[in-house]
């Protein structure tokens, strides 16, 4: 399953660009696939499992009071997780994950809720998705979303 990894590395090679990742309910899950293809240390700076709003806020500095209106599992809040990645991380591509994997709804956000988001030097893009399946099913689907959304977003031709 490192084939949408291994297309990820390959265009950030070709850019010169380094990654970091901020994951919620991937759990560092699109930080072990990126890590699983052998050169990533090319690449990849580094990775937060900020799981916990408070950390989101205070490690990724997604605004507090973003969080507080409109909780951890929003479009604007996985922007600002992936711009704040790229400032931790000192990386060039931020990619984050936020979202409900289950078994419970979460902040009245239906289970299946996700948001990734990449954040570029030339710009950024977000995908809300709505997946259906078991908690796994879920956070693997996020994993190759993101790595998919991200892979698009450097891409050579863009």
């Amino acid at each position: 399953m490192t084939d949408a990894a291994a297309t990820l590395l390959a265009r950030l090679a070709a850019r010169g660009w380094s990654i970091g990742v901020a994951e919620s309910l991937t759990g560092g899950l699109v930080a072990a696939r990126i890590t699983s293809v052998p050169g990533a240390s090319e690449h990849m700076r580094g990775g937060v499992v900020a799981y916990a709003t408070d950390l989101k806020r205070d490690v990724l500095d997604v605004p507090a009071a973003l969080l507080a209106e409109r909780g951890a599992v929003d479009p604007d809040v996985a922007q600002a997780m992936a711009d704040g990645i790229r400032r931790v991380a000192g990386a060039d591509v931020g990619v984050s994950t936020t979202g409900v994997a289950g078994p419970d709804p979460q902040d009245g956000k239906p289970v299946g809720t996700v948001y990734i988001a990449v954040s570029t030097p030339v710009g950024g893009a977000v995908e809300a998705l709505a997946l259906s399946g078991t908690r796994a099913h879920i956070r693997d689907a996020t994993v190759d979303a993101a790595l998919s959304l991200c892979a698009a977003a450097i891409s050579v031709d863009a």
